[in-house]
């Protein structure tokens, strides 16, 4: 089997297994990686997570080209701009998790923090999540929003919509995404009873011991 039709599986299985645990229902969420010759593969507009076909998936060359595969999902310009503004990126997943979009709906949340510090993992896997406003699906702001951001946050919060993150393989954004959520989920079940978060202090030593993009 070829690197790309391993990858074309593990996109398929990394999806179905989100899926199957309720991290994305319907038709909702996208992922794509990059091909080992500098291209993509994406999930197709309309595709559910739990029934993407590997031999469907669609095609781009380096270039940015539509070569192979059904027609992409409409958030293309969100994809593009976390692979064209961040170095070394291989795959990114959006999905419209339930407590994420949940905590992006209630006031005060920090803009610039998004996911509170109640344990270590979301810090180590996704540095300091920003939040972006609402878009409609599909829009062309959504990407222009992320290219402002120049690069800094491997991992933003579409309000009202799902979190986005972009990692340096498969696994790695996979594993994000599923901290996220964990995340906004602990969040949203402390909401309110004044838990007992990690100190700026705590925050630091985590970000210095495991190199992670937080000064942003």
């Amino acid at each position: 089997m070829s690197d790309e039709a391993k990858l074309r599986e593990a996109m398929c299985w990394h999806a179905k297994s989100l899926f199957d645990r309720g991290l994305s229902g319907g038709t909702t969420g996208n992922i794509s990686a990059r091909t080992p010759d500098g291209g993509l593969l994406v999930s197709p507009t309309g595709s559910s997570f739990g029934r993407l076909d590997p031999a469907r998936l669609s095609r781009f060359d380096a270039a940015g080209n539509l070569i192979d595969g059904d027609k992409p999902t409409k958030e293309m310009p969100l994809h593009t701009a976390f692979y064209d503004t961040r170095a070394n990126v291989g795959a990114v997943v959006h999905l419209h998790s339930t407590h994420s979009v949940a905590l992006s709906m209630l006031p005060g949340v920090d803009p610039d923090n998004f996911l509170p510090p109640l344990t270590p993992y979301g810090i180590m896997k996704l540095g300091k999540v920003k939040l972006l406003p609402f878009f409609l699906p599909g829009d062309d702001a959504m990407g222009a929003a992320v290219r402002a951001l120049e690069g800094k946050h491997a991992a933003v919060m579409l309000a009202n919509h799902g979190p986005v993150v972009s990692a340096g393989d498969l696994d790695a954004a996979c594993n994000g995404i599923e901290e996220f959520e964990e995340t906004a989920r602990l969040a949203m079940m402390t909401r309110g009873m004044n838990p007992t978060a990690l100190t700026p202090e705590d925050v630091q030593a985590l970000v210095k011991k495991f190199n992670v993009e937080w000064d942003v």
